[in-house]
């Protein structure tokens, strides 16, 4: 039986890297990342510059990527046979990197400010911006991506919009 890849016709190349970048951001890492570096922004904001703001974020954002990759090594030792360490460790690094991919947008908004390029204070409130909404256009593409209709679409970006803001919060709360 063909599945709906075998039957369709080849999309064009701008939507094959559409649908690549979306695949980016909406895995369960990269979600994850995106409330990471949001709430880590909304933190940073007892820093003096945006540069400081940036380096706090890259090296948080670093450190719990390295703790997946670490917890994936060891649930892999658990199963029989075990990968070899090297492939777990891909593994992990692989499964794990829409943390850093989660990262980019809103550090580059930072780094904007950094350089000189946007006044700090707006490239700050861009970069706290950014996160809330990636996650609402995640939430839409998703949907529409299922074929739901507009309605369900719209809800679908609400949906994960406010329950991305109620995480954020509790997160910023929590430190």
């Amino acid at each position: 039986m063909a599945t709906d890849d075998e039957t369709s016709p080849p999309q064009p190349r701008h939507r094959r890297r559409l649908h690549r970048l979306l695949d980016a951001y909406s895995g369960e890492h990269a979600v994850y990342g995106l409330v990471l570096v949001t709430a880590l922004v909304a933190i940073g904001w007892e820093e003096d510059t945006d540069f400081e703001v940036l380096l706090f974020v890259f090296g948080t954002v670093v450190i719990f990527w390295l703790a997946h990759i670490y917890a994936a090594v060891v649930a892999s030792r658990a199963v029989r046979p075990a990968k070899p360490l090297m492939t777990a460790i891909g593994e992990g690094a692989r499964h794990s990197s829409g943390m850093l991919i989660a990262m980019l947008v809103p550090a580059a908004l930072l780094l904007l400010g950094a350089l000189g390029l946007v006044e700090e204070y707006t490239a700050y409130f861009l970069a706290l911006g950014s996160g809330i909404v990636l996650l609402a256009v995640i939430g839409y593409a998703n949907a529409a991506r299922n074929g739901s209709s507009w309605p369900w679409r719209i809800a679908g970006l609400l949906a994960t919009t406010l329950l991305g803001m109620l995480v954020i919060g509790l997160s910023i709360l929590a430190h």
